[in-house]
């Protein structure tokens, strides 16, 4: 299925979307993307259905056809202090000020955001598999991300952080009921299940 290139009529509509919200350690990242409105791209889609071949083959193909495109971390304590919504938000805004062209719209992943300047936008649920400039930044945001963990994994590689990119798989919790928490973990998430006892 071929995505949608605009849904405002706006000639410069930027895309956000943003990785990593769900995990227990490292940062959570967003991208913004404005693509030419004539762009077409039927290998283009919401990154989650990519596999990571498939990502790191489009990440190049996006950067060389997007008019701008940026990208910004938000790191675990200023995550543990403002919250994950708020710092998922922040990631975006951050990210749309470092276009090089100011988008006279903006379209975003989800069904939360706070406006950026007086710049319109519209949040739409499951718009990185509707539009071509939010699945684009879902693929930046998630290659930008993937890498980030993949080099502190080499400083605490008990995490598998190379694998589970911070994901609550059960191994990572595994690793932090034996090793404890590191500086990249997210003290406000709930990184162990309660154990609950039931008494007989």
């Amino acid at each position: 299925m071929t995505l949608k290139s605009n849904f405002s009529k706006f000639s410069i509509e930027c895309g956000t979307d943003e990785a990593g919200r769900g995990c227990l350690a490292g940062p959570v990242t967003a991208a913004a993307v404005i693509l030419p409105s004539n762009l077409k791209n039927d290998l283009i889609n919401d990154s989650k259905t990519l596999t990571e071949h498939k990502r790191l083959l489009l990440k190049p193909v996006i950067e060389e056809k997007a008019e701008a495109f940026a990208f910004s971390h938000i790191w675990p304590d200023e995550i543990d202090s403002i919250n994950i919504l708020n710092a998922s938000i922040l990631a975006m805004h951050k990210a749309i000020e470092q276009l090089h062209t100011q988008p006279e719209f903006i379209i975003v992943d989800g069904n939360r955001f706070k406006p950026f300047k007086d710049i319109p936008f519209e949040t739409i649920i499951k718009g990185d598999g509707k539009y071509l400039s939010i699945a684009a930044a879902s693929i930046i945001a998630k290659t930008e991300r993937d890498a980030y963990m993949d080099k502190i994994h080499e400083e605490f590689p008990m995490y598998n952080w190379k694998k589970n990119k911070g994901y609550p798989t059960k191994e990572h919790r595994e690793a932090i009921r034996k090793y404890g928490i590191t500086k990249y973990h997210r003290k406000s998430f709930r990184l162990l299940p309660e154990q609950l006892k039931f008494e007989l």
